[in-house]
Order: C-alpha cells, then sequence, then structure tokens
C-alpha cells in the first residue's frame, strides 16, 4: 500500500468512526448537531471552544457526554468570586509523612467546563489561561503537564 492509499484509508476509517461518534452523542443530545459537530472540531484540532447560551440548553450535559463517548475524564468548575487559583489547580499539601506532595486540582482533567468564568478574579482566570495556553500549569514554582 502506497502512502497516499494509507491516507485515503485513515480518512475514510476516521469518517467511519466519527459517524458512530456522533450517532453515540445524538443518543443523549437531540437537535444540537452543529455544535455537537463544533465541539468535536475543537478537540480533534487540540483547541478549545466557547458555549454560550442561556441556562437548560444541555451544555454541561453536552460536554459531559462528548467526554464519555470519547472515554476521557471530565471535571466542571464553577467559577465564583471567592475562587483561588489554588482551587482549579492544585496546592502541596503536609502528607502523614510529613513531605509536601502536589495534590492536582481540578484542571487536570482530558475536559474541563469552566462555568461563568467571569465571575472569578483576574489571578484565577489567568491561572485558567495559563492551563489552556500552555496546556502545563504552574503551582508552587514546578510546572506540571
Amino acid at each position: 500500500m502506497t502512502q497516499g492509499e494509507n491516507d485515503v484509508e485513515a480518512v475514510r476509517l476516521f469518517g467511519d468512526r466519527y459517524a458512530k461518534l456522533r450517532s453515540e452523542i445524538g443518543k443523549v443530545i437531540i437537535g444540537q448537531q452543529e455544535v455537537v459537530d463544533d465541539v468535536l472540531t475543537a478537540i480533534f484540532a487540540r483547541g478549545h471552544c466557547l458555549l454560550v447560551g442561556v441556562p437548560g440548553l444541555a451544555k454541561t450535559l453536552l460536554v459531559n457526554t462528548v467526554a464519555q463517548a470519547l472515554g476521557l475524564s471530565f471535571n466542571r468548575i464553577q467559577f465564583t468570586p471567592d475562587l483561588m487559583p489554588s482551587d482549579i489547580v492544585g496546592s502541596e499539601i503536609l502528607d502523614a509523612d510529613r513531605q509536601f506532595r502536589f495534590m492536582k486540582g481540578p484542571i487536570f482533567a482530558n475536559i474541563v467546563l469552566a462555568d461563568e468564568i467571569n465571575r472569578t478574579p483576574p489571578k484565577t482566570q489567568a491561572a485558567l489561561l495559563e492551563a489552556m495556553q500552555e496546556r502545563s500549569v504552574t503551582a508552587a514554582g514546578s510546572s506540571y503537564p
């Protein structure tokens, strides 16, 4: 098989799997196929997606369903005025052996739903944006992928 034939086969296989994925998600999320396609495009492009809408449009259900269908970990962060960067990134804790160890925060998931980002202080927003841009976080002077 030549490289071109391999590429054609890979595209065909991806298309088949994408159709199955859309079908599985469609069993839970009904009537929002364009949004589903947009979210999947963002995931496959290793990008981010901003879902804006009034309450009750199943945004959380959509993201959770996509994560489950892909077998990925999912966390939801509710941003509030008193949320600190360490609440999303994690922090070092003193364990039973009197040693510090890093306890990962909810940002350490394959898919993170950040809800009401505008409500939180700029420092906390900066921690989220660092994780989004750099695909790593800095806590206690160390960087974690």
